[in-house]
């Protein structure tokens, strides 16, 4: 079988979890975990990170640092669910954003919707390991005061390039723009630590407190248990991280093969493909194709057949039962990539020539 992105160890992930075991410190905390979050920190800038058990609760911790509660929140429709259910956990209300040629967050269509709602919040995801067009979305935050909390859990590696005022350009990876960033560890993943996630902001007491709340909120001040507020059992345990570390290792090899692969979709398909921004670096998490006149459905069992695993893209979420009534700026371009679109197999163990094959089956739909 042929997975959609099955994950890829690096050799030295077993030797790590050998040595946590080795210490005994199987969870939940260890050196491996501060180790995982100083190379989290030191690769994408950040000033702080907090290992968690997924991206998931990152976001909820985000929320719940801000005070974001009763409110609305600003997200893309065109993500996974696990970008919006957060909002929901504070008793927020999801005010749905269309997204633009480049599949991300509209800037206009949320400039619209913050005229119009009280937004508290926006979440906005990096998806398919694509960078968002942040720059005016960041500042129409700046411009009405909200928060700009980063979805990077598709994302980890992709970055975006500015142009500073002395003429050079700077670097800034996806999570690292808003107050908080969030990347995902899953088993599908760039990187994986089977099940995990990190957050990431560039103030250090927002995530010391993230922190406090991710451990059941235990007052430390005292030996025995004593909590003043809800907390929340978030942390990622030693052997994950561990796990974390070796992947760590090879971050940029993967994202050099990803891209390889994507390459090879496009030089065997006359499709179209999720475009990149100029200015920036995506990782090609999962190769995208949008077709011109096939039924993705139809090519998806054709594949199925021929025990290949895809995928459709993402389910809106204003179409989802779940949100039925929720606010939602719309220009119809998530429920056309819906319609059209498929993900490819992207895992870093394909050859070029199982992606040829992948492709004449494709052709033969």
């Amino acid at each position: 079988m042929i997975y959609l992105s099955p994950p890829h160890m690096s050799g030295k992930e077993i030797e790590y979890v050998k040595k946590a075991f080795e210490s005994n410190y199987i969870a939940p905390l260890g050196e491996f975990v501060d180790k995982f979050e100083d190379l989290i920190k030191n690769y994408t800038g950040a000033k702080a990170a907090l290992a968690v058990c997924n991206a998931t609760s990152g976001l909820h911790l985000a929320l719940r640092v801000l005070g974001i509660k009763d409110s609305k929140v600003a997200v893309s429709t065109f993500t996974f669910i696990g970008s919006v259910n957060p909002i929901l956990y504070e008793r927020n209300k999801p005010v749905f954003i269309d997204v633009d040629e480049y599949w991300h967050m509209d800037a206009e269509l949320l400039e619209k919707a913050v005229k119009e709602n009280d937004i508290k919040a926006v979440i906005l995801p990096h998806i398919y390991g694509q960078v968002a067009d942040i720059e005016p979305i960041l500042e129409i935050c700046k411009k009405n005061d909200i928060y700009l909390i980063e979805d990077a859990a598709e994302s980890l590696g992709a970055y975006y390039k500015l142009k500073m005022d002395n003429g050079e350009w700077k670097i800034k990876y996806s999570g690292t723009f808003g107050i908080f960033g969030v990347y995902s560890f899953n088993g599908n993943k760039l990187l994986t630590t089977s099940s995990g996630g990190v957050l990431v902001g560039n103030d250090e007491n927002l995530i010391k407190k993230a922190r406090f709340l991710s451990t059941q909120a235990k007052e430390a001040d005292f030996m025995e248990y004593v909590h003043k507020e809800v907390g929340y059992n978030y942390r990622m345990s030693n052997i994950l991280a561990a796990v974390g570390v070796g992947q760590m290792e090879v971050v940029e090899e993967r994202i050099a093969k990803k891209r390889e692969i994507f390459n090879w979709y496009r030089e065997f398909l006359d499709e179209e493909f999720m475009p990149e921004l100029s200015n920036t670096r995506g990782t090609r998490w999962l190769t995208t194709v949008v077709f011109k006149d096939k039924d993705p459905w139809e090519v998806m069992k054709k594949l199925r057949v021929n025990e290949i695993e895809s995928r459709p893209l993402w389910n809106p979420m204003h179409l989802q039962p779940l949100f039925n009534g929720a606010k939602a700026y719309l220009n119809g371009r998530s429920e056309e990539l819906f319609k059209k679109g498929l993900c490819l197999p992207s895992g870093t163990t394909l050859t070029q020539k199982q992606v040829k094959d992948i492709c004449e089956i494709v052709k033969s739909s």
